[in-house]
This record gives structure tokens, C-alpha cells and sequence, in this order.
């Protein structure tokens, strides 16, 4: 018959202790770096006052909504094409375009397309990786109406 307890290590209160402190110790590194990147990489910064921002919005809103316009977005062989149309679905004139295409997480891949006119679609030449990507726009229709939107644009890889 053999002795067991030599050959077999044990469990003690000092290694369990050890194993705690250590998962910890894995868990709150993991949580501080994804804070980190979290805050690091998104600007967070809508409007600089937003209580100013909110005094007009209704207004704004309205006046938006009146124009009746709906935005589509795609991308085909590194072409953006932003179409605005009105309630029957016809291109819209409009007196001024601009916008910023990025990524929603970060700024770093921000770019300002160079758009186009073209039959009434908006064209611009880009080059997006895979993923989403968010088309800050503000078009001003004839009348001064501001149109701001905010296009959700999914890239395939």
C-alpha cells in the first residue's frame, strides 16, 4: 500500500488564495484596457452645448421633416452614391452638400467625400474597408432649409 499525501500536491489555503488573487488580478487588467480603448477612441462630442443645441431643435425638425427628403446610401466598386429624393421619389434639388464619412468607434478614418451631381445622385470615389460606416451629412435645400442626417452605411467585405 502506498502513501498518497506525498505524492499528490494539496490544496492549501495560501495557493487558493494565490489562484483568487491572480483571477482578479486578469479580470481588472482586462476591464481597465477595454476602458481605455473605449475612451481613447471615441470622441464622444456631438454639440458642444447641448441645452443651446436643444433650444432650436424642434423647429429644425419640423422644417426637416417638411421637406419630405429620404437619403440612400450604397457603395459599388469604390463609388459612394448618396441619393436624396422627395415624397414621390424624385431627386432633389439641393443647394449645398456636406458631409463626413467615418467610422462610428473613432475619428482616425474620417474623410470628407468629394461629391459629385450627377442625374441627381450624389457621387464620390472612396475607399472603405469592410464594416459600418456613418455619413454625417448636411445638405441645404433652395429655400435654406438645413437637412441634417445621419446615414448608416454597411460596406461588405
Amino acid at each position: 500500500m502506498t502513501d498518497k499525501s506525498t505524492s499528490e500536491p494539496k490544496l492549501t489555503g495560501e495557493s487558493v488564495l494565490i489562484i483568487i488573487v491572480i483571477a482578479f488580478a486578469i479580470i481588472i487588467a482586462a476591464n481597465l484596457t477595454l476602458a481605455y480603448s473605449a475612451v481613447a477612441t471615441f470622441p464622444g462630442v456631438e454639440t458642444k452645448n447641448s441645452y443651446v443645441a436643444s433650444q432650436s431643435f424642434d423647429e429644425r425638425r419640423e422644417a426637416q421633416l417638411a421637406l419630405g427628403w429620404t437619403v440612400d446610401a450604397t457603395v459599388e466598386a469604390g463609388i459612394l452614391a448618396l441619393s436624396i429624393t422627395d415624397e414621390n421619389g424624385q431627386p432633389v434639388r439641393v443647394a449645398a452638400l456636406d458631409a463626413t464619412l467615418g467610422r462610428a468607434t473613432h475619428v482616425k478614418d474620417d474623410m470628407t467625400p468629394d461629391f459629385v451631381n450627377r442625374n441627381g445622385v450624389f457621387t464620390a470615389p472612396v475607399d472603405l474597408g469592410p464594416g459600418n460606416w456613418n455619413i454625417r451629412m448636411k445638405a441645404i435645400a433652395p429655400d435654406g432649409t438645413e437637412f441634417t442626417q445621419r446615414v448608416i452605411l454597411h460596406v461588405e467585405s
